[in-house]
């Protein structure tokens, strides 16, 4: 059986919502296909206070569904389940869900995402959105006057450390070996500033805190050359070990850069793959935001009813 659209959109944080509502707005009757964890990144956020219009802190969770309720109510059809199969090489294109029904489209917005890669700690993952953060520019804010440590050794985990020194009074940053990958000049600019400092050979075994209110009191540090293991009290824990986004479905059929991101036109979402289009976490590496996603998933919207109109 299958399933016809014009517009499909595969992923549902705010670049999927939003394209959802442009699209279904355009009546364009959009299909919007979910996988397990629907909303994103932003459903393990527990308090969002950057994204516009709303001058009380808001909690990610209701934002994605306040955004689906709103893609629903203009039209959009929305579908859980799990695709396993895209074939991007002719018109119709085609997605194969694991439920064994076949989506066709004549456009494609992907919006799958990215995931923050972690420790894979149970202490980790038990107090994230509470103190165990993968976004300095999301979280920073939260850490005024406090310590923190971020781990991490590459660009990214350099230019959070710094960030986090707009509100932390101390950063600790962690790194396994004895030298960063940064940049040299962002390494000198880290080194200069006074409220960083490096711990080198380490490793986190575990983030301690307390229940109630559930809060980081503490990280535990092992040294990989002295195996010696010790108690670095902070308030909170930045892992900054890079993203994989979620592209695999895609690879051979679009063009990627090396780390998997999906590559587009400039200032827009159209790839190399005509009717279809990339937006949000799956293509955006450096800003990763959720407004910037929305953005994106609106342009997607409006380029993919550009390039129907004009067939």
């Amino acid at each position: 059986m299958k399933k016809h659209s014009k517009v499909l959109i595969l992923g549902s944080g705010p670049a999927g919502y939003t394209a959802a509502i442009y699209a279904a707005r355009a009546m364009l009757k959009p299909i919007l296909v979910f996988g397990s964890e629907p909303g994103g990144q932003l459903t393990t956020t527990t308090d969002v206070e950057n994204f516009p219009g709303y001058s009380k802190v808001i909690q990610g969770p209701w934002l994605m569904e306040e955004m689906k309720g709103q893609a629903k109510a203009v039209g959009t059809e929305m579908i859980q389940d799990h695709i396993s199969k895209v074939d991007l090489s002719k018109k119709p294109f085609t997605a194969t869900g694991d439920s064994g029904q076949v989506y066709t489209a004549d456009s494609f917005i992907i919006s799958t995402g990215a995931q923050a890669r972690w420790l894979n700690l149970k202490s980790e993952q038990e107090f994230r959105g509470f103190g165990v953060s993968a976004c300095a520019t999301c979280d920073g804010f939260f850490f005024k006057e406090k310590e923190v440590a971020v781990v991490g050794g590459g660009n990214a985990a350099v230019e959070e450390a710094m960030f986090l020194t707009k509100f932390a009074s101390k950063v600790k940053l962690i790194h396994r070996r004895n030298e960063l990958r940064a940049e040299k000049m962002l390494q000198a600019k880290l080194k200069a500033n006074k409220k960083i400092e490096i711990i080198w050979d380490s490793v986190v075994e575990d983030v301690i805190g307390e229940k109630k209110p559930k809060s980081v009191k503490a990280i535990k540090i092992k040294n990989v050359k002295t195996n010696k293991t010790s108690e670095l009290k902070v308030d909170g824990l930045f892992i900054a070990i890079g993203h994989d986004p979620a592209t695999s479905l895609f690879k051979g059929q679009l063009n990627m850069d090396k780390e998997g991101y999906i590559v587009t036109k400039p200032d827009s979402t159209v790839t190399n793959v005509p009717g279809v289009f990339a937006a949000g976490d799956v293509k955006d590496k450096i800003f990763r935001q959720a407004v910037t996603a929305a953005g994106m998933g609106c342009m997607a919207a409006l380029e993919a009813e550009k390039h129907l109109s004009s067939k």
